[in-house]
C-alpha cells in the first residue's frame, strides 16, 4: 500500500504535498521593548559611574604623587569589583529578577560616587572608593538576563546587541568628566553622576518588570553558582569575552594614559580620543549581536578575533598617531565590540533559560578581569621599558589563540547545541 506522501505519478514524479511553511518565528511578547529600553538606560548610567576615575587618571597622579603602575591600579580596581561583583548580582537576578536589583543597585553605586568626589583625598582612600564604586559595573549582570527573558530567541541577538549600547556610559565619562572638572569643578561630575543615578533607581523601581513566566533559579547560591560554574559552555564564553570585552575595558580606562605617556597628548585630547574609541566600540556591538542572528557566530567571531590580532600589532609597532596609530586603534575599538556583541550571540545557544543570569554573571566577570589585567601589565611594561610594544603585541599573541579556540572547541559546543534544536 502506498502512503500519500509516498505516491507518485507516471513519471515517477512525486505527487505528495509540498511541504508545509516554514513555522512564523515566537512572536515578542508587549513590553520587551520598554524593559529593553530601560535596561539600556540602566546598564548605560551604571557604567557611567563606573567609569568616573579612569578620565582624571593623570590628574590623580600628579595630584597624588603616584607611579605609573599605582595610577594604573587606581583605575583598574573599579573594573575588578565590577567584574566579581556580577557572579553573585547575576546569581540574585536569576533569583529575585531585575526589577528588584536594577533600583538596588543603582541607589548603591550613589554611594561611592559621592565618596569619591567628596572625601577620597588619598591614594589608599581612592583605591577604597573605587572598589566600591566597581558596584555600577555589575548592572551588565542584571540587564543581560532581564532581555534574554522578554526576546524570542530568533530576536535575542540583536535585542542584547541593543543592550549593549549601554557600554556607552564609558563614553560619556570620557567626554564630560574632565571638561566638567575644569569648567565647573572637581564634584560637579560625582553630583551629576549621582543624580542621575537616584533619578533612575526610582524610575526602575516604578517601571522595570521581569517577563511573565520568567524561569526562577532554585537552590543555594553557591550550588547554582558551582553548578553553573562546571557548564562548558561557561567556561568557553568566559575565555571568548575575557578577550572581547575585556579588551574594550582595558581601553576604555587605560587609552587616556597611554595616550599621553605615548604620543605626549594633552588630558583633555587623551580623554576625548578615548571617548571616540568606546563610541565606535559601543555602535559596534549591536553590530556584532545583529550578525550572529543571521550568520554563524563563531564564524563572526573568529574574523573578529583575527582582525584583533592583525591591528594590535600594527599598533605596537607604535607608527604616527595619524594616520596609522589612529585606524589601528579605531578598527580595534570596532572589532572588539563586535566580538563582544556577538559572545551574548552564544549564550541563548549555549547557557540553559534558568541559568543564563548566573551564566552572564561569571561570563561578566571573565570579561572583566579580561579588562583588569592588561592596564597592569602596561603600566608595569611602561615603568621598565618607557614604552607600550611589548603589552600590544601581547594582544595579538592573545588575538591569534582566541580565533583558534573559537574555531575549534567553541564551534563544536555551539553545533552540539544547536542539534537538539
Amino acid at each position: 500500500m502506498v502512503r500519500p506522501d509516498d505516491a507518485r505519478d507516471g513519471a515517477g514524479r512525486s505527487t505528495a504535498p509540498p511541504p508545509g511553511p516554514t513555522p512564523a518565528p515566537a512572536p515578542t511578547p508587549t513590553g520587551s521593548t520598554r524593559n529593553l529600553v530601560l535596561a539600556t538606560v540602566g546598564f548605560f548610567i551604571n557604567f557611567w559611574a563606573w567609569a568616573l576615575i579612569s578620565p582624571l587618571g593623570s590628574a590623580y597622579r600628579d595630584r597624588l604623587d603616584l607611579t605609573a603602575f599605582q595610577q594604573s591600579a587606581l583605575v583598574a580596581v573599579p573594573v575588578i569589583v565590577g567584574s566579581l561583583g556580577r557572579i553573585p548580582v547575576g546569581a540574585l537576578t536569576d533569583r529575585v529578577g531585575a526589577r528588584v536589583m536594577f533600583p538596588v543597585v543603582s541607589i548603591l553605586t550613589v554611594l561611592p560616587v559621592l565618596y569619591v568626589g567628596f572625601v577620597a583625598e588619598s591614594f589608599v582612600a581612592m583605591i577604597v572608593g573605587g572598589f566600591f564604586l566597581g558596584l555600577g559595573g555589575t548592572a551588565f549582570a542584571i540587564g543581560v538576563p532581564l532581555v534574554n527573558a522578554w526576546y524570542p530567541p530568533a530576536r535575542r541577538g540583536i535585542a542584547l546587541g541593543v543592550f549593549g549600547l549601554g557600554m556607552g556610559g564609558t563614553a560619556v565619562s570620557s567626554f564630560t568628566t574632565v571638561r566638567l572638572t575644569n569648567t565647573v569643578g572637581p564634584e560637579a561630575p560625582f553630583v551629576i553622576v549621582a543624580c542621575v543615578l537616584a533619578v533612575y533607581a526610582v524610575l526602575a523601581a516604578l517601571l522595570v518588570r521581569d517577563a511573565p513566566g520568567r524561569p526562577q533559579a532554585q537552590g543555594s547560591f553557591i550550588a547554582r553558582t558551582w553548578a553553573t560554574a562546571k557548564l562548558p559552555a561557561t567556561g568557553q564564553l568566559s575565555v571568548l569575552y575575557a578577550v572581547g570585552f575585556g579588551g574594550f575595558v582595558a581601553f576604555s580606562v587605560y587609552l587616556p594614559t597611554y595616550l599621553t605617556n605615548a604620543y605626549d597628548l594633552a588630558q583633555e585630547d587623551a580623554a576625548l580620543r578615548t571617548a571616540g574609541f568606546v563610541v565606535l566600540a559601543v555602535l559596534m556591538r549591536p553590530v556584532g549581536g545583529g550578525l550572529t542572528d543571521r550568520y554563524d557566530a563563531t564564524r563572526v567571531l573568529v574574523v573578529c578575533f583575527l582582525g584583533i590580532a592583525v591591528l594590535a600589532a600594527v599598533a605596537a609597532v607604535e607608527l604616527p598617531l595619524v594616520p596609522i596609530g589612529t585606524i589601528a586603534f579605531l578598527g580595534l575599538a570596532a572589532l572588539l565590540g563586535a566580538s563582544s556583541g556577538a559572545v551574548f550571540g552564544l549564550v541563548a545557544l549555549l547557557a540553559p533559560a534558568e541559568k543564563v543570569g548566573a551564566v552572564t554573571g561569571l561570563v561578566g566577570a571573565a570579561g572583566g578581569l579580561g579588562g583588569f589585567v592588561p592596564p597592569l601589565i602596561m603600566g608595569a611594561v611602561y615603568d621598565r621599558t618607557g614604552d607600550y610594544t611589548i603589552g600590544l603585541g601581547l594582544l595579538a599573541v592573545v588575538g591569534l589563540l582566541t580565533a583558534w579556540f573559537t574555531r575549534g572547541p567553541v564551534r563544536r559546543s555551539a553545533r552540539a547545541g544547536r542539534a537538539p534544536a
